[in-house]
């Protein structure tokens, strides 16, 4: 794994492990928790970045920043409950950027090389540094000299937020419902605050092609539908493909029969694939393996959508269910095999 700090300057990556070491050493998370949510203005893009720091429960200590609107809506997501801390899918709706505190054995050898590099020195439990950069569907990354000095920017501000709130307890109260206090930029110099409203996150209409429609009809008239019951699903698979820069997590199209609890259809793309090319993979697999269900069980209102097309015209039941039993103990087989080796790569 190619280490990408030395992209920025040494000033640059001097400053930031600087400003880390100070933040630690203030410890807000003594009296600060995860919900005390503020945002930092990007003074290159005016974007917000979402801040929250964690270490109050002494599991992890850091600094996450979510970037933007959907940043946001993932970090909500998880104090709210939707999604679970320990879910597989709590990494993949994640845009933020995170300087954490590690043991030194946490740390990778490109990591301690910069760290001498700089003349730095860190002893101790959960007191080496380490920044990451993550982004929904793709492997937890070293930061770029963009992040690098948003981070830094960030790490000051949260000092100056997280000060001021031990004197004052009401500093994040807002004036009004659905505000955020923010640190922007002043034009005079120095930092202000503004109370702003969080602005929502565009909603993403998944890419669905167009059905091939003479493979529907070649696969009414030579296949007849079954009396099995199939489980439909996808997710992120739980190792990463290691092409160019960044690693990246693919999609998983996964068929289960749900009575036998066996996989019969498994497909993997890359997300800018994988949606358009969804039902092209289920046809296939329907057509080559002359087999049809009578109902398809799904979970997720996504995939009611990317099957629509495709049961409407071969009049097959679908039916929304809250688990997909086979499923779920495939996705369990799946994440403790690769739990074992966690650094794999397909």
């Amino acid at each position: 794994m190619k280490n990408n700090s030395l992209d920025s300057s040494i000033k640059e990556w001097k400053e930031l492990y600087m400003a880390a070491e100070a933040f630690r050493k203030l410890q807000p998370w003594t009296w600060m928790s995860d919900s005390d949510l503020f945002g930092v203005q990007n003074p290159q893009n005016g974007e917000i970045g979402y801040c929250c720091i964690m270490g109050q429960i002494e599991e992890v200590f850091a600094l996450a920043v979510y970037l933007g609107s959907e940043g946001l809506d993932g970090y909500l997501k998880v104090q709210s409950g939707e999604i679970a801390v320990d879910d597989p899918d709590a990494m993949h709706i994640q845009k933020c950027l995170m300087a954490s505190f590690e043991d030194r054995d946490y740390l990778e050898k490109e990591e301690l090389q910069t760290i001498k590099k700089l003349g730095l020195k860190f002893r101790g439990r959960h007191a080496w540094p380490q920044f990451r950069s993550y982004l929904p569907g793709y492997v937890p990354w070293y930061l770029e000299k963009d992040q690098a000095i948003l981070l830094t920017i960030a790490l000051h501000q949260a000092m100056d937020v997280a000060q001021r709130l031990k004197e004052d307890r009401n500093l994040l109260s807002p004036p009004k419902d659905g505000l955020l206090l923010v640190r922007v930029p002043s034009v005079k110099g120095g930092w202000r605050d503004v109370w702003v409203i969080p602005s929502s996150p565009e909603k993403k209409e998944l890419p669905v092609a167009p059905v091939d429609e003479l493979c529907i009809q070649r696969i009414k008239k030579n296949i007849t539908k079954g009396k099995g019951i199939w489980e439909v699903d996808f997710f992120y698979f739980p190792a990463p493909i290691r092409e160019g820069n960044r690693p990246f997590f693919p999609r998983t199209l996964v068929i289960m029969d749900h009575a036998k609890g066996i996989v019969l259809h498994n497909w993997l793309a890359p997300d800018e694939e994988f949606f358009s090319k969804f039902q092209e993979s289920l046809l296939d697999f329907v057509e080559k393996g002359k087999i049809l269900p009578k109902q398809i069980l799904i979970n997720k209102y996504d995939t009611l959508r990317m099957l629509e097309p495709i049961t409407s015209r071969l009049n097959i039941d679908v039916k929304m269910v809250e688990m997909l039993k086979a499923v779920e103990r495939l996705r369990e087989e799946m994440y403790g095999h690769f739990a074992n080796n966690p650094r794999g790569f397909i």
